[in-house]
């Protein structure tokens, strides 16, 4: 047969038209087509068949309690049960320095801390600013107070600005308190 001189005849056997609602998966009546093959028993597939397993976690059917117990009679007591801690509440009162206080009964708090750097590991400063609730507008700029955690008071404002005693001012007068008023040798002549 030369080449470009139409269709080929298909080789004997094949000629068979099928429908095509078989051929196509898609459609509603389609049906997979059956094999024409037949396998043969092998004798040495019949005789995996016939083997068995008998192991008891095959299907689940293992005897847990007998598998938690440990072997040895050494830990006849049960462990202690677990203590609960308390809730750790971190952040619930901070320490900062007013920077703003031109809003009436709030003022604008810059809170530092120390925290590791992500990459090299080295404490670096953080500044964050809170609004804090101040009732009294007693405090100006530059005062130290303590933020105390509260209910929300506003969509910015969650806690409540509380003086600081100065801790200078506090050692101060305890020493002062402390001294015994015995004048110096420089100061006896």
């Amino acid at each position: 047969m030369k080449l470009g001189q139409g269709d080929p005849k298909p080789p004997q056997g094949h000629d068979i038209p099928t429908p095509k609602h078989t051929q196509n998966p898609i459609h509603k009546d389609w049906q997979k087509p059956k094999p024409t093959h037949i396998l043969l028993p092998n004798p040495a597939m019949s005789l995996l068949q016939s083997l068995k397993l008998t192991t008891p976690f095959l299907h689940g059917s293992s005897n847990l309690s007998l598998l938690s117990k440990p072997s040895s009679t050494s830990l006849a007591s049960p462990p202690p049960p677990p203590t609960f801690l308390p809730p750790i509440r971190a952040m619930k009162s901070m320490q900062g320095r007013v920077v703003c206080a031109t809003s009436d009964k709030t003022v604008a708090v810059e809170v530092v801390r120390l925290a590791p750097h992500p990459k090299y590991k080295r404490r670096v400063r953080k500044k964050k600013k809170y609004q804090a609730h101040d009732p009294d507008n007693q405090f100006k700029v530059g005062d130290v107070v303590q933020l105390e955690k509260s209910r929300p008071i506003s969509k910015t404002k969650t806690f409540v600005a509380i003086p600081v005693p100065n801790r200078n001012r506090a050692k101060s007068q305890e020493a002062a308190a402390g001294e015994l008023e015995i004048p110096l040798e420089s100061q006896q002549a």
